[in-house]
């Protein structure tokens, strides 16, 4: 046995992570869902036996996490946040703000994404939402001279999103969410897209889809966010920020 190894008594939790903890757990549960309503302060601290202060904190704590969200007046409280990627969209923003990662590394990682999702969605969508993608791309063309900036690339966002939804996997509908989210917020800053190419790449991947061919279907997809890629490089996205690849 060592004996110059020395071990530090292990501090006693304090009571605001206890409080995090059992609601996390009742969350996990599915005993509380998004949206539902948290018992106010007082009763909280009641029913936990503990302080007033405790069971702010912990609420702080979760609410800086993303699993709750306070809201002020008459009818506010604390509510169970819906799983939206918000925070995972702050942080990546941030970081291709600073300059911290390349606008390639955000293109890499939306190609890696969604050309599994391409490939799950080939095996796992319902005629339905085959359907419902093929609604996006048909407003798409119809809108394509007379929409706004912001619609047309609200529109193209929703395709991502209906997209990854066929996976039926949350935490890609998470990530593309995120992803696609500040993909749009480069857009709005630079000369848009080409309406027409846009529509001919989603018709194309829509064609592969409805047969299945997942190979083709990712190929497609992949083809499709290089040249988005170079779209934002050449029109100036992000000057800050290294565009290497």
């Amino acid at each position: 046995m060592n004996s110059k190894v020395v071990f530090e008594p292990i501090p006693s939790r304090r009571a605001f992570e206890e409080v995090c903890d059992r609601i996390r757990a009742q969350v996990v549960s599915g005993a509380l869902r998004p949206g539902d309503k948290l018992p106010p302060e007082r009763q909280l601290a009641e029913q936990l036996g503990v302080s007033r202060l405790a069971v702010r904190e912990a609420l702080r704590s979760l609410e800086n996490a993303g699993v709750v969200v306070l809201q002020r007046g008459p009818k506010g409280g604390a509510f169970i946040q819906g799983a939206g990627g918000s925070k995972l969209t702050e942080l990546m923003q941030d970081m291709l703000d600073l300059g911290t990662f390349p606008l390639s590394d955000l293109t890499e990682a939306r190609i890696f994404f969604l050309e599994s999702v391409a490939r799950l969605a080939c095996e796992r969508a319902t005629q339905e939402e085959l359907d419902q993608l093929e609604d996006n791309v048909r407003m798409s063309e119809l809108l394509v001279d007379s929409a706004t900036r912001e619609k047309r690339i609200e529109l193209a966002g929703e395709f991502y999103t209906l997209l990854a939804a066929t996976t039926k996997n949350k935490v890609m509908m998470m990530v593309v969410k995120s992803l696609t989210d500040i993909v749009r917020s480069v857009l709005l800053s630079i000369e848009l897209y080409p309406s027409k190419e846009l529509t001919l790449s989603r018709r194309g991947l829509m064609e592969q889809l409805r047969a299945r061919n997942a190979d083709r279907a990712a190929k497609e997809l992949h083809a499709h966010l290089r040249k988005v890629h170079e779209h934002m490089i050449r029109h100036g996205a992000l000057p800050n920020v290294s565009a290497r690849g």
